[in-house]
């Protein structure tokens, strides 16, 4: 069992360091152990590979990367971010309070952390450039807003964790309701106390200036897009998966019909990056439930699930070991694949101990989303940076407190489930 363990790591490690995809590393380490034991036929790579894409919910992700694509093109960001501008105004940081709502709400489009920082902050950073803001913040503030993208539903991160656990994804939409919400008022104080002690003020231009309901009737097809979408799901009218189409539907009608900044001819260039997006990812699924399967096969999971029990039973210092473990991990590992490979491995570490895996689900989910920030990956770091058109090092200033308020919000979310659990609870009634 150790060997079998050692040689996984051993393989996959090596893989990382040579440069092979994920993915593929995946497969050769899960691989190599299948022709060292001999046990299992090596046909199992295809036949795990296929069946693991060949879900009716994983079809909920291409169509909202889609979806995602259609409403960064066609004029709805934009919008949104008018309609902000108009409803805050003129006072000390209002275009980072700006970046931090329109990120929730596109967010609840999307589902996505990287398609928020790229669409917001691709719109805003230069604003508060302009504004006075430093560089490094505004690249710190946008990353940072981008981490609602996998925790506001509809979240693709909470797609893949509810098929692997086995969990209700949209009870998985609901709980990262209040979550998001906390991040999002997170953000808005640290906002605050920087641009205070920093002395910005923003004051709009004249041409920037729009009067609240202009700029509301102007952006009232995008405000509708999250409401459609989750008054959908939660009202029982659609599965998730249902919604996702819905809001390819929706969003191909308002970009093309009625914002008409979305043409015929820039179609092709949506579904050849949604295509390649969707297609890495389920590469990742596919290799990763094979990985998962040889796992399980190979008793791994109740191997490491003994190991911990050996050190401690108590589900706080479980729960405490998993997420420096995962804190870890998210620096490394993009947050789907490390859902793919992990939670086969910890979900059986936790159920035994009484913690709920709806719970357990916005806690890893959350840890990883904190991934998304820190280096090496950090890849809503990096599109922020560059965006920014400054080294990502620079933005650590700024990024600290942010990293700080989010680790606090992680300790309180994993020691206070009702935080995660009220709402779901409360709608099941």
């Amino acid at each position: 069992m150790g060997s079998t363990l050692l040689i996984l790591t051993l393989v996959f490690v090596v893989c990382l360091i040579i440069n092979v995809p994920i993915a593929i590393s995946l497969a050769i380490a899960a691989l190599t152990v299948v022709l060292i034991e001999g046990t299992i036929p090596v046909s199992f790579l295809i036949q795990a590979t296929f069946t693991s894409n060949d879900s009716f919910a994983l079809l909920a992700v291409p169509f909202f990367i889609l979806a995602g694509e259609l409403m960064s093109t066609g004029g709805i960001s934009k919008r949104l971010i008018d309609f902000f501008r108009s409803l805050v105004g003129s006072w000390t940081g209002s275009l980072g309070l700006i970046t931090i709502l329109a990120s929730l709400i596109f967010a609840a489009i999307s589902g996505s952390g990287a398609a928020t920082v790229a669409s917001i902050g691709g719109i805003m950073i230069p604003h508060m450039l302009k504004g006075g803001y430093k560089a490094p913040y505004a690249a710190a503030l946008s990353a940072s807003a981008g981490a609602l993208g996998p925790i506001i539903p509809p979240s693709l991160v909470f797609i893949f964790y509810g098929i692997m656990a086995g969990v209700s994804i949209s009870d998985m939409f609901i709980a990262g309701i209040v979550p998001g919400l906390l991040i999002a008022v997170t953000l808005i104080i640290i906002n605050y106390i920087v641009c205070k002690k920093e002395g910005i003020v923003d004051v709009q231009s004249a041409e920037d200036k729009k009067s609240f309901w202009k700029a509301l009737n102007e952006a009232k097809f995008a405000l509708l897009t999250p409401v459609i979408i989750l008054g959908g799901i939660y009202g029982g009218i659609v599965t998730p998966t249902e919604a996702a189409v819905l809001a390819v539907v929706y969003s191909l009608i308002v970009s093309l019909f009625i914002y008409k900044e979305l043409k015929f001819s820039d179609l092709m260039d949506v579904f050849l990056r949604t295509t390649i997006t969707s297609g890495t990812v389920m590469i990742f699924v596919g290799t990763a439930t094979f990985f998962g399967r040889v796992l399980t096969l190979e008793q791994i999971p109740q191997f490491v699930a003994n190991s911990i029990s050996e050190l401690t039973t108590s589900p706080i210092m479980v729960l405490l070991l998993i997420n420096l473990f995962l804190l870890v991990v998210g620096m490394f590992i993009e947050t789907v694949a490390a859902i793919l490979i992990f939670i086969p491995i910890l979900l059986p570490i936790v159920i035994p101990l009484g913690i709920d895996p709806l719970h357990f689900g916005m806690v890893v989910c959350f840890n990883l989303t904190i991934g998304l920030l820190t280096p090496p990956l950090g890849l809503n770091l990096f599109i922020g940076a560059k965006v920014a058109n400054v080294k990502f090092e620079s933005t650590f200033k700024y990024l600290t407190p942010m990293l700080i308020a989010l680790l606090i919000l992680l300790g309180i979310i994993t020691y206070v489930p009702e935080i995660t659990l009220f709402l779901p609870e409360l709608l099941a009634k």
